[in-house]
């Protein structure tokens, strides 16, 4: 791992500084309230899907521990929170009917934020559909992408006063092909052409959300999350060169062109064939447009890189991801690589030009431990984020307009099909008792956020 140190004095004073989490990870309350089902229920349910049978019903019990767990954020000194508003809390069928008591929780989140001076970040969807749009087609029909814009208004229009920042998305990439793709992740579908056809959907949902978002909460920034990996050939030969130029398009541009008015990259669109939503008709004249809507940031999530090999006749993609030898790997065997975080904030500032980029996703997994003296001793995930973190600042000296980042995550959650097994957290989780204890992680991010705040007039 890259031992580098950043300079927390030299940071510019008025960065966002956050930690983030999501709804069906951390909140529980599955039934309460007027939540409808999600797919992550449905998903959770089938037996095999997730490690150890494990659901998110009841989680980090947030939705029942919430002013406890604002106080554990003030406390951090963080300056921003990303959250996300569960779908089927606020519209149990998906669209229609309004549950008034889902809104009122987040109306609680947002206020309990604002008096702790910790300004809100809303993320709409980060995964949790409702099951209701599932049984009509999901991400693969065009009518998700309806539903997720009369949503998006709706949360829009309750919160704009307050929240001043919305992300519509968090990784299509995740939702499409996890998804609908590979089946890993909820509804578990394995069909190649479905999980492009819902990449689409998902596109198209964020662009006819956008102007909604603006329309219901005026002056707010609107943007998208992507997870985007930055892509390495194996060596320096064509063939592997070729295999990286593959993975770029398939992981990052895929997402990236047609939301910075590019279209569709036609190398991808002709790789896939007829498995492409062109070739199936899904893409109707004028999509592309809506979903090149300007946005006034692109929030970044990065863990790892991806390092790819040539590989004739493996899959439609015909490449493969290598694991580099003698590397640092995480618990989910993600490569540390701190320096691709550079160099991938760096491409995004030089073929996209975004009007800002906030990192709202980095983080680390562990096989964290309390010890006998109450303390949980993860050096890994502390020289993690500090490697990361300055590799963020040697991009922003590099031009790129980085101007937040937020830690993932706030604290152990649901790690979706891996359960409880993954930890990300810089505040432990015992499930059991659901008490919170701050990792050594997270008193080394409250006191680097500590030495930025004395940059304050600069």
């Amino acid at each position: 791992m890259s031992n580098r140190t950043p300079d927390p004095l030299r940071f510019p004073a008025r960065l966002t500084w956050g930690v983030a989490t999501s709804s069906y990870q951390i909140e529980g309350a599955a039934r309460e309230d007027g939540r409808g089902p999600s797919i992550w229920d449905t998903f959770c349910a089938a037996p095999g899907k997730v490690r150890g049978g494990n659901t998110g019903d009841v989680a980090c019990d947030h939705y029942h521990r919430l002013d406890k767990d604002l106080d554990l954020i003030q406390g951090l000194g963080v300056n921003a929170y990303r959250f996300s508003v569960a779908w089927p809390r606020i519209l149990p069928a998906g669209r229609g009917a309004v549950n008034p008591a889902g809104l009122d929780f987040y109306h609680r989140l947002v206020d309990g934020l604002l008096a702790r001076g910790v300004t809100p970040w809303a993320t709409l969807y980060h995964w949790d559909l409702p099951q209701a749009l599932e049984d009509e087609g999901g991400w693969r029909v065009r009518g998700a992408a309806e539903a997720f814009a009369e949503y998006a208004a709706v949360v829009a229009g309750a919160l704009g006063d307050r929240v001043r920042h919305f992300i519509t998305l968090n990784e299509p990439w995740c939702s499409a092909y996890l998804g609908y793709g590979i089946g890993v992740h909820a509804p578990g579908a394995t069909d190649l052409a479905a999980s492009f056809a819902a990449s689409h959907h998902l596109l198209l949902a964020h662009g006819l959300a956008v102007p909604l978002i603006r329309e219901q909460a005026p002056g707010a920034q609107v943007g998208i999350t992507l997870n985007l990996h930055h892509t390495y050939p194996a060596s320096d030969s064509a063939a592997d060169r070729a295999a990286a130029r593959r993975g770029d398009g398939f992981q990052n541009r895929w997402y990236l062109d047609p939301l910075y008015g590019r279209g569709y990259p036609q190398d991808m669109v002709a790789l896939l064939g007829e498995a492409s939503p062109q070739a199936r008709g899904l893409v109707r004249p004028g999509d592309e447009a809506l979903i090149a809507a300007p946005t006034d940031f692109l929030g970044v999530n990065m863990y790892s890189r991806a390092v790819m090999q040539d590989a004739p006749g493996e899959g439609w993609l015909h490449a493969r991801q290598i694991r580099p030898q003698g590397s640092e790997y995480t618990g989910f065997d993600w490569e540390v690589a701190p320096d691709s975080l550079t160099d991938l904030l760096v491409r995004l500032e030089e073929d996209y030009a975004p009007g800002a980029i906030y990192i709202t996703e980095n983080g680390s997994t562990y096989p964290d431990t309390v010890s006998e003296d109450g303390t949980v001793h993860d050096a890994e995930r502390t020289r993690y984020l500090e490697s990361h973190l300055a590799a963020m600042q040697a991009a922003m000296t590099q031009g790129a307009k980085v101007r937040g980042y937020f830690a993932w995550s706030l604290m152990d959650n649901f790690e979706w099909a891996e359960g409880y097994d993954k930890r990300f957290g810089i505040v432990h989780v015992d499930f059991g008792t659901q008490a919170r204890t701050l990792k050594q992680s997270g008193r080394w991010y409250r006191d680097f956020l500590a030495r930025t705040r004395e940059t304050v007039g600069v």
